[in-house]
């Protein structure tokens, strides 16, 4: 069975929600989901999935969660030739660079020789209904990659 790793930075529980809506839809295609906080796993424990996927929120003007800076920086010296990423992530739109996060992270998976499973998915605070089925659709555009 194939195995995705959801790694999340989540201050108000927007980001944490968004990673569950797509763990879930992993685990209904019949993925096993690891889903995990930042702060307890390394980037080389990438290594060990299929799928690996960042749900992150970007904090102020912009900036990098500081919880999720270490491991950011760690993902751009691994090697995940092979395997399929995807990033998620809630943002507020009241702020010009608007989930800035998503785009930094996408940014360093490019370095790990990692294929982009999806376009990536930029929630404005939380999921609502029309961004459930973005999640969902995430998703499925990842698992259809493994085949």
């Amino acid at each position: 069975m194939a195995l995705a790793k959801i790694v999340y930075a989540s201050l108000t529980g927007n980001t944490e929600e968004i990673a569950d809506i797509v763990a879930e839809a992993l685990e209904n295609l019949d993925i096993e989901v690891e889903q995990e906080e930042c702060s307890q796993v390394d980037a080389s424990d990438f290594s060990d999935a299929d799928i690996c996927i960042i749900a992150t929120y970007t904090y102020g003007d912009g900036e990098l969660p500081d919880e999720i800076v270490d491991f950011y920086e760690e993902l751009q010296e691994v090697d995940l030739k092979g395997k399929i990423y995807g990033v998620v992530g809630s943002g507020d739109t009241f702020y010009d660079l608007f989930c800035q996060s998503v785009d930094d992270f996408e940014a360093a998976f490019e370095k790990t020789g990692a294929t982009k499973g999806a376009t990536a998915v930029k929630v404005d605070l939380a999921a609502e209904e029309d961004d459930i089925v973005k999640l969902e659709a995430f998703a499925k555009e990842i698992a259809a990659k493994l085949g």
